[in-house]
């Protein structure tokens, strides 16, 4: 089966269609979203209903967590707080109880799937290196893990058994300095993964950022990726 990773779609809607359009290019057989459908991006409600007309199992990021109010905002940065707070006030009920419905947590032939990180899920903890990773391997027990939270592609392996933590990068606010949006494929019948960078209108989302009153700091950084 070939499986498509997503995450941290940030309310970007351009940068979701174009991963969605190239996902059926790709011929993948099923997809998953990791988390942060929400936050910082201008049209939330319209990712969420993409997501859930198409099916598509989905996890809970601690963006999601945070406007259903199961994280503290003091616990976010100023410009993701004002992002919380906006998207509080414009989703939909019917939107609010997907996000409230979403597990912490996924596991699909053989391959766990989160969010943050496999240690303690919901303390929404990073991984940005080896020490953090190392923490993560003893949380779990499947060949592989795949991850979003820090938005940045990287892949992580334990010398001991080779099992393997993916972070399968961002679709609505990358942060590795290349502005197309990511994603992830997983064959897993062969163990192969690859990353997919897809290009979209970003200022099409920068606009939609701007005209929705939120930071233009939300909307600059589409432009370079950070």
């Amino acid at each position: 089966m070939r499986l498509a990773l997503i995450s941290d779609i940030h309310g970007n809607l351009p940068a979701l269609k174009a991963v969605i359009s190239s996902i059926a290019e790709e011929r993948a057989d099923s997809v998953v979203c990791l988390g942060d459908i929400v936050g910082y991006g201008a049209r939330p409600n319209e990712c969420i209903e993409l997501l859930a007309g198409e099916r598509i199992p989905c996890i809970m990021g601690n963006h999601d967590a945070a406007v259903l109010g199961r994280l503290s905002l003091s616990m976010m940065s100023s410009h993701a707080r004002t992002a919380a707070e906006w998207t509080i006030n414009k989703l939909n009920i019917v939107n609010q109880e997907f996000l409230r419905e979403l597990p912490l947590s996924l596991e699909i032939e053989s391959v766990l799937c989160v969010h943050s990180s496999p240690n303690e899920p919901e303390q929404w903890r990073y991984i940005f290196n080896a020490p953090d990773a190392q923490v993560a391997f003893r949380s779990f027990s499947q060949p592989i893990c795949f991850f979003g939270h820090t938005h940045y592609p990287i892949t992580f392996t334990n010398l001991e058994d080779g099992r393997r933590l993916i972070n399968v990068g961002s679709v609505g606010q990358p942060r590795d300095r290349n502005p197309r949006a990511c994603y992830g494929i997983y064959d897993t019948v062969s163990k192969d993964f690859r990353w997919v960078r897809v290009e979209y209108p970003f200022t099409e989302a920068a606009k939609q950022i701007v005209d929705a009153g939120l930071p233009s700091y939300l909307a600059q950084r589409l432009a370079t990726g950070m």
